[in-house]
C-alpha cells in the first residue's frame, strides 16, 4: 500500500507507542485521584502538557487538553463567542474553513450571532481588505485557519493577527494541518487561541490540545467535572495525551529538513502528472503551501472515482477532507477559489508523509495517468452513446 493521505491521519509514531504503553499497561490510575496511583497519571499529564508548551512557545498553563481538533475549534470559536455576547454578536471567518469552524460559525447564526465569510483569491488566500471592512465595534472574533486542509495553501496569519489586535479583535486559528509541517511558534503567530490535534502529527488520535492566551475570555462548551481548569470537562485521555506530546516534540524537532523533503518530492509529483495527464489544475500552487499537499482537478474524470481507482491499485488519496467523506456536495473550499462544480468534482487530494519516497511517487503517477486514461474513455463512450 502506498499512503498519501497524510493530511487526513497519520500512522502511529514509534516513540509515540513506546511512550503511551506505560500508561496502558501499569499506570493507568484517574489523574484526578488524590493517592499515588492517580497523582503519577497526573503528572505525566502536566509533564506532556509542559512538553508541547515548549515546543511552540506558550506556558504550561495556556495549554488545554480535549479530544480532538474539532473540539478545540469548538471550544475556541463558541467558548469565545459565548463569553462576549454582551460585548457583540458578530464573527469573521473565511469561506474556505474546515467544517469544524465552518458549522459551529453555521450554529452560532442560528443562535442570533452574525458571522461574515471572508472571500479568497483564487489562489485560496483571504482578502485582507475584505478583512479590515469586515470589522466592526460588535465584532469579537476573528477565526481563519491557517493552512487549508484541502490545498494546502497558508494563510497570513501573522498579518491577519496584527488587524485584529489593532481593533482589540480576539483572533484563533485552526493550525492542525501546520503543526509538525510548518515551524509553528505562537510568537510568531499572534494568535489568541490556536487549535491542534494529535493524530494530525503521528500522535493517536483522541486527543488535541487549544492553546489559550493567559486572560482570554472563554466558557466551557461542555459541563462536567473541573478537569483542564474547568474549561474541559471529563477524564483526561492519559495515555493519548502522553503520546501527543511525544509525537509533537518529534515532529516540531523535524519540521524544517522534513518539510524541505516534502517540498521536493511533492514538486516533481505535481511536475510529473502534468507532464504525464492533459487537463490537470492545480489549485493554489502560486500561493505558499504547506510542504505536503497537493490538490490537483482532472478535467473529464470524476475525483471519486480517480480514489477508487488508485485504491484498486493500492495507492490512498482522497477526494477532500476526510470529515465531508459521502458528501456528495462539491467541496466548499474549491469552489470559493473559483472552480466550477464541475472542476471540484474532478478534483483529488494527495498528501505525502515521512514514509512517502520517490518510488511511492512514481507509482502513483503511473497509476494516476492510467486512472484519468480510463475514466475518460468511458466518459467520452458514455457520451457518444447518448
Amino acid at each position: 500500500m502506498i499512503y498519501l493521505d497524510h493530511n487526513a491521519t497519520t500512522p502511529l509514531h514509534p516513540r509515540a507507542l513506546a511512550a503511551m504503553e506505560p500508561f496502558l499497561r501499569e499506570c493507568w490510575g484517574n489523574p484526578s485521584s488524590p493517592y499515588r496511583f492517580g497523582s503519577e497519571a497526573r503528572a505525566a499529564v502536566e509533564l506532556a502538557r509542559a512538553r508541547i508548551a515548549g515546543a511552540i512557545g506558550s506556558e504550561p498553563a495556556e495549554i488545554l487538553f480535549c479530544a480532538s481538533g474539532t473540539e478545540a475549534d469548538n471550544l475556541a470559536v463558541r467558548g469565545v463567542a459565548c463569553a462576549l455576547r454582551s460585548c457583540g454578536k458578530h464573527l469573521v471567518t473565511s469561506a474556505i474553513e474546515h467544517q469544524a469552524v465552518w458549522n459551529t460559525c453555521r450554529a452560532l447564526e442560528a443562535e442570533g450571532h452574525r458571522v461574515t465569510y471572508l472571500p479568497v483569491s483564487p489562489d485560496g488566500v483571504v482578502d485582507l481588505e475584505a478583512l479590515e471592512a469586515s470589522l466592526g465595534a460588535e465584532t469579537v472574533l476573528v477565526t481563519i485557519m491557517h493552512a487549508s486542509n484541502e490545498t494546502g495553501v497558508v494563510q497570513p496569519v501573522e498579518e491577519i493577527a496584527a488587524i485584529a489586535r489593532r481593533r482589540g479583535i480576539l483572533f484563533h486559528t485552526d493550525a492542525v494541518q501546520t503543526a509538525g509541517k510548518l515551524p509553528v511558534q505562537l510568537a510568531a503567530l499572534g494568535a489568541d487561541l490556536v487549535s491542534f490535534s494529535g493524530h494530525k502529527l503521528y500522535g493517536p488520535k483522541g486527543v488535541a490540545a487549544l492553546y489559550v492566551r493567559a486572560g482570554t475570555p472563554l466558557v466551557p462548551v461542555m459541563t462536567g467535572g473541573t478537569q483542564e481548569r474547568g474549561l474541559r470537562a471529563g477524564t483526561e485521555n492519559v495515555a493519548a495525551i502522553v503520546g501527543f506530546a511525544e509525537a509533537a516534540a518529534v515532529a516540531f524537532a523535524e519540521a524544517a529538513a522534513e518539510g524541505r523533503r516534502l517540498a521536493a518530492l511533492r514538486d516533481r509529483f505535481e511536475a510529473e502528472v502534468v507532464a504525464a495527464v492533459a487537463g490537470v489544475r492545480i489549485s493554489g500552487a502560486r500561493a505558499p503551501r504547506v510542504p505536503n499537499t497537493s490538490s490537483l482537478s482532472f478535467a473529464g474524470a470524476d475525483g471519486e472515482s480517480i480514489v477508487l481507482g488508485l485504491d484498486l491499485a493500492g495507492i490512498c488519496v482522497s477526494t477532500g477532507s476526510a470529515c465531508s467523506t459521502g458528501d456528495a456536495a462539491p467541496s466548499h473550499v474549491l469552489l470559493a477559489m473559483g472552480l466550477s462544480a464541475h472542476e471540484a468534482q474532478g478534483s483529488i487530494r494527495v498528501s505525502l508523509g515521512r514514509d512517502t519516497r520517490q518510488a511511492d511517487i512514481d507509482a502513483t503517477v503511473r497509476a494516476l495517468a492510467e486512472t484519468v486514461a480510463r475514466l475518460r474513455h468511458i466518459s467520452s463512450v458514455r457520451g457518444e452513446t447518448g
